[in-house]
């Protein structure tokens, strides 16, 4: 198993890589914990992918349930519960770039991120059921907030796999593409770079504050943020730039 990091003009990559199918053990969370604590102001978006042709990542370390009883188990969930967390809780916006199986854990990593891109050979499910047990890295609750709650359960209760293109149907992942879904998270990486840091950073934390409030809350988030982003040197330059018909030249300032 090997985690790795890399960070290309501002661009940051994580790549898991633990074959044949880049299964989560802990080894997985000791090295992701490391890198996500590393992540600074350098980093404008990070990609999460799969090392190989055949998976995102295809589940957790089987090996690692037999022993394990109720208060393991709590801990087990809590343990990667808290990493998901972690990634969703990052300023910067997080892709995740889906070839091959996202399944079980690997799609629980997959919903922590900001939004999905996959390749049209990728499958993706969450099996537990299959197995006796439930999702337990957030499944439940992140699923039923993406696709609403009666396809969650049709998905959780059944254990069943669905393809790239239903996926998409369903509002699963966001873009779906004929083939390497790194590239094309990297095309829309260099697209967000493009635009105001801390504009992108704001709208992300307003967004997902928002969705854990009202209405009438998250409308006070949005406008406080607004406010907190006029007195940035950012603004006045994204202005000026649409004035005299030019690309900015944002300073995350």
């Amino acid at each position: 198993m090997k985690v790795t990091w890399e960070l290309t003009n501002r661009l940051g990559l994580i790549t898991i890589d633990a074959p044949p199918v880049n299964a989560l053990n802990k080894e997985f969370f000791e090295q992701m914990d490391g890198i996500l604590h590393s992540i600074g102001d350098d980093c404008d978006v990070v990609i999460i992918a799969g090392a190989g042709e055949k998976a995102f990542v295809a589940g957790a370390d089987i090996k690692e349930f037999p022993e394990l009883g109720e208060e393991q188990g709590v801990e087990l969930c809590r343990r990667g519960q808290a990493l998901f967390q972690r990634i969703a809780d990052l300023p910067q916006p997080v892709i995740a770039a889906i070839d091959g199986f996202a399944l079980g854990g690997g799609l629980e990593l997959a919903l922590a991120c900001d939004f999905r891109v996959a390749s049209r050979k990728s499958q993706l499910g969450l099996p537990e059921v299959k197995l006796g047990i439930i999702p337990g890295y957030g499944g439940t609750q992140r699923l039923a907030r993406l696709v609403g709650p009666g396809k969650a359960k049709q998905l959780i209760f059944s254990g069943e796999f669905v393809s790239a293109e239903e996926a998409y149907r369903i509002g699963l992942i966001e873009q779906l593409v004929d083939e390497n879904a790194l590239e094309e998270a990297k095309k829309w990486a260099e697209t967000i770079m493009k635009r105001g840091p801390i504009a992108v950073k704001t709208a992300k934390r307003v967004i997902d504050q928002g969705l854990a409030t009202s209405l009438a809350e998250g409308l006070e988030l949005e406008a406080r943020g607004f406010g907190e982003i006029c007195r940035t040197e950012d603004k006045n330059e994204g202005v000026a730039a649409f004035f005299e018909r030019r690309e900015p030249n944002f300073q995350n300032k």
